[in-house]
């Protein structure tokens, strides 16, 4: 089972979420959920993600539905700070690397004041802006249920986030600070990114680097796809779902 692209051969290709398979916290496209089921009718797929298990399930697997090839589809939530796979009956996870209660107070609460103090504590918000994910403390400025298109427009050039993620990472040296989503800021264990969660998956399924291509959309340094590229896994930059579709769409179905 594998994929060409270039002339290489890969057995799994892994992707981000949000901006790259979907809009941010909206479901996958008709489009999509077609394409994706192709792909994962010949190789193995994994998706890794800043967002929370809930998300996958209603952004993905909700809209893939009762697909045969279940075993083929690796899932990475909280920046693979948790890895989730078919069991046979259900979607079982396989390790989450937790935070601590006292990681997780320090972490909320250095991103809310820097987040006061840098003027970006926003008045108009749509759902939470701190989030507990487990293995994970999420800042989201305006909210994890804010339209797509207010999301867009809070931060294009990504200067505000990354103020605020040097501030919170020069208060919390001993956790891994990253800007996350278009609006997010992710806080996990130290040493904990999605190279992590690649490095994992790969002593886990038994894969090289040279077995992967990975699709993402903030492979700019500082952006949260970054570090899977550094380990050296060949990786395609994307800018929006419907670049994803292009491209993997010439790759799967040639």
């Amino acid at each position: 089972m594998s994929v060409t692209h270039d002339g290489k051969t890969y057995r799994l290709v892994m992707f981000d979420l949000d901006d790259t398979l979907a809009p941010s916290k909206t479901a996958m496209s008709d489009e999509m959920v077609g394409l994706f089921r192709e792909l994962l009718s010949g190789s193995l797929a994994c998706i890794i993600s800043g967002g929370q298990y809930g998300q996958f399930q209603a952004q993905v697997l909700d809209r893939l539905g009762d697909f045969p090839d279940k075993a083929n589809l690796h899932l990475m939530p909280t920046n693979g700070t948790r890895y989730v796979r078919w069991g046979g009956q259900s979607w079982d996870t396989v390790y989450a690397e937790d935070l601590s209660d006292d990681q997780k107070t320090r972490a909320m609460a250095a991103v809310e004041a820097g987040a006061r103090e840098l003027g970006l504590w926003e008045e108009q918000t749509w759902g939470p802006i701190l989030e507990d994910r487990g293995s994970q403390v999420t800042f989201s400025a305006l909210g994890q249920a804010a339209p797509v298109d207010a999301k867009a427009a809070w931060d294009p050039d990504g200067r505000k986030k990354e103020a605020l993620r040097a501030y919170a990472a020069a208060r919390l040296p001993d956790l891994e600070v990253r800007s996350g989503g278009s609006t997010s800021v992710d806080i996990t264990a130290e040493g904990i990114d999605k190279a992590y969660g690649a490095r994992r998956l790969m002593e886990i399924v038994d894969l090289g680097i040279d077995d992967i291509l990975f699709f993402g959309d903030r492979l700019d340094d500082g952006g949260n796809d970054r570090p899977v590229a550094d380990l050296g896994i060949d990786a395609i930059a994307v800018h929006g779902w419907e670049d994803t579709y292009a491209k993997l769409g010439a790759i799967v179905r040639g």
